[in-house]
């Protein structure tokens, strides 16, 4: 049966009353000539509307601007464009067209809806980029300044150690090296000195007599005798001097024969000038011919071959000597040298501290960069939601003229005008709605969320969820790492402690040469020093940053907000159908009238067009329960809410008035009032053609609630 209503437009008729809550309430609270104004008909007050209307648009355009365009990094020239444009188009918008004040006007519903959790999405990760994620990214800036600073202490305390440590030796060394003048003039004097013990060892004086080719046969036969072999250059040190001594002994010798031999000659000359007498002169001059007991002397070559006066190690000790009176000639110098030489862990690969600390950073800051650019980016996508709000609005608005079961689920005050009025008449209603038509309809002015809204709600709150995981991540990563740095920074500190001290003494006795010089160079190790050196790891230990409750409330604020969002759509959506109804009230009749024909065509073929979902239920029921859940029913008592069977037309928990069908293999259950709808007949055990018939088989075309 179908309502089809009259209106008589006569001009005698008095003004109708309103149909709308909506309606109701402007003309409760505002003065007559306002009320009539907003509920006027179309084409009526051109001028007024007009002007009121781009007055209000240009403001609204305004706050809008401030809102979102402000904020943004642009020119402000650019701004400038942006904010005459919006301006412009809101005041004719709203000046000309009541679509456009409609679609406005839908931004409300919309913003504390989907769209408007996309912009305080926007909001959300960058509370959380400036609360948690700032303070992540400035503690570990921290462990790795921390980082690089112990290990350049490490560094720097080595180095000084080993300063500390070769500090006597290079003092020692720069006495040496400034005491060069002194020394160098007592190894000249040592050299000189040297030279006569070396000119003496390599003369040949005393065995090869200086002119050999004299008249003196004597003389001659010395030169003979005291020649040096062909190879005496290949002998050594000692040999030489060995061979050079018995030559000049053999020399001596010699020399001592013709000396004794020139005795007698000069003294048998001298005997012959004092005696003339001729016989007596050769008889008592006789005895100075006998020169052969010169040679008597030659027995002292015996003694010069076996038992010649030079010692063993003569040789040796004079080469050593010699070399090192050479060596003491050249320029005193001396210098330290030291040789770093590093070792990579990975052929090939750079692991110094610098280079991984610079990499370390290097990326850090990439990954920031990378981040703020995206949360730019983002800012400006969620800067325009706007846009997707505006045309989610226009896209609702034409949905709602167009399609007349879009989102047409609502109970309104029009629609229990038209019951009441049937009632009146005796005619067939609908309310109240049974059970099963609660689920799929919608009591605008219920404070509770309801069966179509609530699985919106389910959803849009699991969308939520990572969210806020990501947050409690975020914060818990935050505390946990700040928890460790600062136990590391209370527990880490080390004192570094470093005392050398020696004392080096060395005494030279005697007044030689030798001596004075060795008091000159060994002296110089007479040294003694004490060092303390002492540093701590202070200025190195991380100084965590910890986030206040203020900070992490700023952090959550946004995602309670989203939460609170996912909550109030539910009720922000039904202003939708509210503003639509105010701004085309005859569609919204026809809609209320095609929502209430639809109802009551449902309500008189209910069990054809229920019996496949009963079915289904009952099925469910006849199936063989989990054991457990047996046990827990008989067991349990508290547990028996939750395991009760269910009304397989409503899914109401079964109850003590509950009726369960008699039928074998049956025993579908029913609530009383669900019962009475299928006409007191258990559609899940009636044939189908003994069931109460319909033109509509199905409900594949049912209006459904609009996202």
């Amino acid at each position: 049966m179908a309502i089809t209503l009259h209106q008589n437009g006569a001009k005698g008729e008095r003004r109708k009353l309103p149909h709308t809550t909506l309606q109701r309430l402007l003309s409760w609270g505002l003065p007559v000539p306002c009320s009539r104004f907003l509920q006027r008909q179309p084409r009526t007050f051109p001028v007024a509307a007009f002007l009121l209307g781009a007055s209000t648009g240009g403001l609204l355009a305004m706050g809008l601007f401030q809102l979102l365009v402000n904020p943004m990094d642009i020119y402000e020239g650019q701004k400038m464009v942006a904010l005459y444009g919006v301006v412009g188009l809101g005041a004719v918008g709203w000046g000309t067209s009541p679509h456009i004040r409609c679609a406005s006007l839908l931004l409300v519903p919309k913003m504390l809806g989907k769209e408007g959790r996309l912009f305080v999405l926007g909001y959300a990760l960058a509370a959380m980029y400036e609360g948690p994620v700032t303070n992540l990214r400035y503690n570990l800036n921290e462990v790795v300044v921390s980082l690089g600073c112990t290990v350049e202490l490490q560094v720097n305390n080595t180095r000084a150690a080993w300063r500390v440590s070769t500090a006597p030796l290079r003092a020692v060394f720069k006495d040496l090296l400034g005491s060069k003048d002194s020394l160098r003039a007592g190894t000249q004097n040592i050299s000189k000195s040297f030279e006569e013990l070396d000119a003496q060892v390599k003369s040949d004086a005393g065995f090869v007599p200086e002119d050999a080719s004299g008249s003196d046969p004597t003389a001659r036969r010395g030169a003979s005798q005291g020649a040096l072999p062909p190879r005496r250059r290949a002998l050594s040190t000692q040999k030489m001097y060995e061979l050079k001594t018995k030559l000049r002994c053999s020399y001596v010798v010699d020399q001592a024969i013709a000396s004794c031999r020139r005795w007698f000659d000069r003294k048998h000359q001298q005997c012959l000038q004092r005696i003339w007498v001729p016989l007596l002169r050769d008889l008592l001059c006789l005895p100075m011919k006998f020169k052969f007991f010169c040679s008597i002397a030659k027995a002292m070559e015996v003694w010069c071959r076996h038992r010649i006066p030079v010692e063993g190690n003569f040789g040796q000790t004079y080469d050593s000597l010699n070399q090192s009176v050479h060596d003491l000639d050249g320029d005193f110098s001396a210098t330290i040298e030291l040789k770093e030489e590093k070792r990579a862990a990975v052929v090939g690969a750079d692991t110094s501290w610098e280079h991984v600390s610079t990499e370390l950073r290097g990326y850090v800051r990439q990954q920031e960069a990378r981040l703020q650019w995206a949360l730019g980016l983002l800012h400006v996508l969620f800067s325009c939601t706007f846009l997707l709000a505006l045309h989610a609005c226009f896209s609702y608005m034409d949905s709602y003229n167009r399609d007349i079961r879009f989102d047409n689920i609502y109970i309104s005050t029009y629609f229990c005008q038209i019951d009441e009025r049937r009632k009146q008449l005796g005619k067939r209603t609908l309310l109240p709605l049974r059970k099963a038509e609660e689920k799929t309809v919608i009591f605008p002015w219920s404070p509770s969320v309801q069966a179509s809204e609530m699985r919106n709600l389910v959803r849009e709150l699991v969308e939520t969820v990572p969210v806020l995981l990501l947050l409690l991540l975020l914060c818990g990563l935050d505390w946990a790492l700040y928890s460790m740095f600062d136990t590391i920074r209370h527990h880490s500190f080390l004192q570094y402690s470093f005392r050398s001290s020696h004392k080096l003494e060395v005494k030279v006795g005697g007044r030689s040469m030798l001596a004075r010089l060795l008091r000159k160079t060994i002296g110089a190790l007479n040294t003694s020093s004490e060092t303390v050196m002492e540093s701590n790891n202070m200025p190195c230990l991380p100084q965590p940053l910890s986030l206040d409750a203020w900070a992490y409330v700023r952090a959550a604020l946004p995602i309670g907000l989203l939460l609170c969002l996912c909550g109030l759509q539910a009720f922000a959506y039904r202003l939708r159908r509210v503003i639509a109804a105010f701004y085309f009230p005859k569609r919204e009749k026809k809609r209320v009238l095609f929502l209430y024909n639809e109802l009551l065509r449902k309500r008189a073929a209910f069990t054809q067009l229920r019996r496949a979902a009963i079915l289904r239920q009952a099925r469910e029921q006849k199936a063989p329960r989990p054991r457990l859940t047996d046990v827990l029913h008989r067991r349990c008592p508290l547990a028996r809410r939750w395991l009760r069977r269910r009304c397989v037309v409503c899914q109401a928990p079964e109850t003590p008035a509950a009726y369960v069908c008699p039928t074998p293999d049956c025993a579908a259950v029913y609530c009383r009032p669900c019962w009475d709808d299928v006409r007191r007949r258990c559609p899940a055990c009636t044939p189908r053609e003994e069931l109460s018939s319909s033109a509509y088989s199905d409900s594949d075309d049912d209006a459904t609630y609009a996202e």
